[in-house]
């Protein structure tokens, strides 16, 4: 990564604040969505090479539910949620109410794949939100594509701009909270947030931390 591109600690601080008050968003549209107590947080953002990358997620062979999207307007990139197929079953079976329902068992119904893309809108529009309300850009989400394959192959897309560039990328770790009177469960996901080369600074120098 280039000197003027240079991610410092005090950007990831930044990052993690606009993530969780993005996640506090995301939370309250989820509880409403599911009609149950959600609750999501933030615990950390870090920088990573794209190899690194891939050893988060299991490696480059490990089948992935993704959502990857491009941020538009003042700022542009690109955006993926990351979660493992089990932890996408389990949010898709609350939200279209069958137990059946399985990723893995093809054809899946075309409810539970609108679903998840629903979850993939609200969470990535409100962490968007929060970065836009934040740094006063514009920031617009492309509607959510959603993929179900190895991660190497999802992630690719967003690597063809930009891996002759940099080879850092923004990872915001996430974990969600699904509360029943019978069990607290957490889930873990992984937003790959990937700015386009020049908008990097562009992000933290609204942010006031450039």
């Amino acid at each position: 990564m280039t000197e003027e591109t240079s991610i410092t600690s005090l950007h990831l601080d930044v990052l993690k604040e606009v993530g969780n008050i993005g996640a506090a968003h995301a939370a309250t549209a989820l509880s409403d969505l599911l009609q149950k107590k959600i609750d999501m947080h933030v615990p950390s953002v870090q920088t990573v090479s794209f190899e690194e990358m891939m050893e988060l997620a299991g490696g480059a062979e490990e089948v992935v539910v993704g959502i990857f999207l491009r941020i538009e307007g003042d700022a542009d990139g690109s955006m993926f949620f990351i979660l493992p197929v089990e932890q996408a079953n389990h949010f898709i079976r609350g939200l279209i109410h069958d137990d059946t329902f399985d990723l893995y068992n093809p054809p899946v119904s075309e409810l539970g794949l609108s679903a998840m893309q629903e979850m993939g809108n609200i969470l990535s529009g409100s962490y968007l939100s929060a970065l836009s309300d934040f740094t006063g850009l514009k920031l617009y989400p492309t509607v959510p594509g959603l993929s179900i394959d190895m991660f190497g192959a999802i992630i690719s897309i967003g690597l063809i701009d930009l891996s002759y560039v940099t080879d850092q990328v923004i990872v915001i770790n996430t974990s969600i909270f699904e509360e029943s009177e019978e069990v607290r469960q957490s889930l873990k996901g992984n937003f790959f947030l990937l700015p386009d080369p020049q908008t990097f600074m562009k992000i933290f120098k609204a942010l006031g931390v450039a």
